[in-house]
């Protein structure tokens, strides 16, 4: 514990020393009134539980996290006295699996602090009139000191958590989720002394009043004359569909690594728009929720616009980071990248609508856009948006051969071409998006170092998803 700050030591033992008073009551209780092969039952039960996390290769195979196995612990209130609960926690907590040093301050910690929340949980079920042994439950009367167990639970983890992190890093629990900003992490997973000072408020309670009801039916079927046994079957649907959902998330986690991966293969071949993908993802996305998508049709379109410029890797690089106007012949070379990109992900079955929004982001609405000139709402809806996206980005991105336009002045541009160009409805919705969210224009390292790229006009070149504006020729047509 030498690593650890003095207030987080002082901490941790002033949680040690509190969970030993209250399961102090225990030794002084004579034996016949404390359930003891229910204590140790129920004790080798959460530690079994909390094993496999211990094996590396398991651990990766099997969703164990924390918090799967608490209707353990609140079973446990519900069955026993408060001072004997305190005791259930403590062999599962010491052996839990620990990723990150100091192992013994954590895994002694984690013992203190399920020890006080599962004696609290036991209080709260004791003080509105639970019944101790369940083998006859009031229904629906026991549900209610059952959720005040839970609640209680909850809070007293809660508040135990938001006070070691505290002490470890100085990170006051105040904010909403999601606000602190991404600095480095300390010793209990939040910013260090000196950097973030406020972290996420408490995690929603639901899940552990779930988790209180699952304990609930545990301590019913453990009471009742199926015996102990029982029980473990109330554990069982649970955690598969625990491991359904892990599964779901792996599977989701390798989507975006793929989508990461080529992405950063585009942004590395072409250094002009590095960072383009991401925000047209992002500017995509915020149409979709005006339009009100569905949450799985928004996350394909995010993908869609993410990945709508793919089709660059199949574009030789010297046609990319050309600084002059482009030939007929370049500009014919460049326009294939939609079908390249279309070509290069049309095997990746989760993409569904977002490859035919590749394939025709650079079609527009009267006709005269490539590669096959659709019409109108021939277009795939998905590839009309990610075109007012990936145009509305090219005009408000700073790059080394133009210059960005004001937010005003972009979206201005977008409602002149609207029912050319791009789809009405679409510019629309993204005006109404960037009034609700406003919108951070993209500063590369040439503008932020004071060196003024020239404007387009100087240089003869413009994105293709970029309207016509104003520019005099010479122009060439350079993708976006």
């Amino acid at each position: 514990m030498t690593a650890l700050p003095t207030a987080a030591r002082a901490y941790i033992l002033g949680a040690v020393l509190c969970a030993a008073a209250c399961a102090a009551p225990v030794l002084r209780t004579p034996g016949a009134a404390v359930p003891w092969s229910a204590v140790l039952l129920l004790a080798g039960l959460y530690a079994v539980c909390e094993l496999p996390a211990r094996c590396r290769v398991l651990g990766d195979m099997v969703p164990v996290s924390a918090g799967l196995f608490f209707p353990v612990l609140l079973a446990a209130a519900f069955l026993l006295p408060p001072a004997a609960a305190a005791l259930v926690p403590v062999p599962g907590a010491l052996l839990a699996r620990v990723d990150r040093p100091p192992a013994t301050a954590r895994r002694i910690w984690r013992a203190a602090e399920q020890a006080l929340a599962t004696w609290a949980a036991g209080q709260a079920y004791a003080l509105l009139g639970g019944e101790p042994t369940l083998r006859a439950p009031d229904f629906p009367r026991v549900l209610l000191p059952a959720a005040a167990a839970a609640l209680a639970f909850w809070l007293v983890l809660t508040v135990l958590d938001g006070g070691i992190r505290a002490a470890a890093t100085g990170v006051l629990p105040l904010a909403p989720a999601g606000s602190a900003p991404p600095a480095s992490k300390g010793l209990w997973g939040r910013a260090p002394l000196g950097g973030a000072r406020r972290a996420q408020l408490p995690a929603s309670p639901v899940p552990h009043l779930v988790h209180g009801l699952v304990g609930l039916m545990m301590a019913v079927l453990w009471s009742s004359p199926y015996g102990p046994l029982s029980a473990l079957f109330v554990l069982l649907p649970m955690y598969i569909s625990c491991w359904i959902f892990a599964q779901y998330h792996r599977e989701r986690a390798a989507h975006q690594a793929t989508i990461r991966a080529l992405v950063q293969a585009v942004d590395i071949k072409d250094r002009y728009t590095r960072g383009h993908s991401e925000r047209v993802g992002r500017a995509s996305a915020l149409i979709a929720r005006e339009l009100s998508m569905e949450e799985d049709r928004l996350e394909v379109l995010r993908f869609a616009g993410i990945l709508h410029d793919v089709g660059k890797l199949g574009v030789p690089t010297r046609v990319l980071r050309k600084d002059g106007p482009l030939t007929p012949e370049e500009r014919r070379v460049i326009e294939l990248h939609p079908e390249y990109g279309h070509e290069m992900v049309r095997g990746i079955g989760f993409l569904g609508e977002a490859r035919a929004a590749i394939l025709h982001h650079h079609e527009r609405m009267d006709g005269s856009g490539y590669p096959y000139g659709l019409v109108g709402t021939q277009i795939p809806e998905f590839a009309r948006v990610v075109a007012v996206a990936d145009a509305f980005d090219a005009m408000t991105s700073t790059r080394s051969y133009s210059r960005a336009r004001p937010v005003p002045v972009a979206l201005a541009e977008l409602e002149r071409c609207a029912g050319t160009q791009f789809d009405p409805r679409m510019v629309r919705a993204l005006v109404r998006a960037l009034d609700r969210h406003g919108w951070e224009t993209s500063v590369t390292s040439d503008e932020s170092a004071g060196l003024v790229p020239p404007r387009p006009a100087e240089t003869g070149r413009q994105d293709p998803a970029a309207p016509p504006g104003n520019v005099p020729p010479p122009r060439q047509v350079r993708a976006g």
